[in-house]
C-alpha cells in the first residue's frame, strides 16, 4: 500500500471510531434526561392517573398505527368491477 491509501484507511477508521464515540455519548445523555424525567413523574401525586392517561394514549396511537399500515387497500380491479356494475345498473333504468 502506499503512503495515501494508508493514512486514507487510518482517516476512516478515526471517523468511524469517532462517529460510534459521538453515538455512544448521545444515546446515553438522552437516556439519563429520560431517567430523569421518569423520577420526576414518579414523585407526583397523580402518577396513577397519569399512568392511566399515558397507557390509553399508547392505545389509541397504536390503534392508529394498525389502521394506517395493517389494513389491506381493497383491490384495484374490484374497485373497476363494481363501479362497472354500478353504471350498468344506472344505464338499465
Amino acid at each position: 500500500m502506499t503512503q495515501e491509501a494508508t493514512g486514507r484507511r487510518g482517516g476512516l477508521d478515526e471517523r468511524a471510531v469517532l462517529l460510534v464515540a459521538g453515538l455512544a455519548e448521545l444515546t446515553v445523555s438522552t437516556v439519563s434526561s429520560a431517567v430523569g424525567t421518569v423520577r420526576g413523574l414518579l414523585r407526583r401525586s397523580d402518577a396513577a392517573e397519569l399512568a392511566a392517561e399515558a397507557e390509553h394514549e399508547l392505545l389509541a396511537r397504536g390503534r392508529l398505527v394498525l389502521d394506517r399500515y395493517a389494513a389491506v387497500p381493497p383491490a384495484h380491479l374490484e374497485i373497476l368491477a363494481r363501479r362497472a356494475l354500478t353504471r350498468r345498473a344506472a344505464d338499465d333504468v
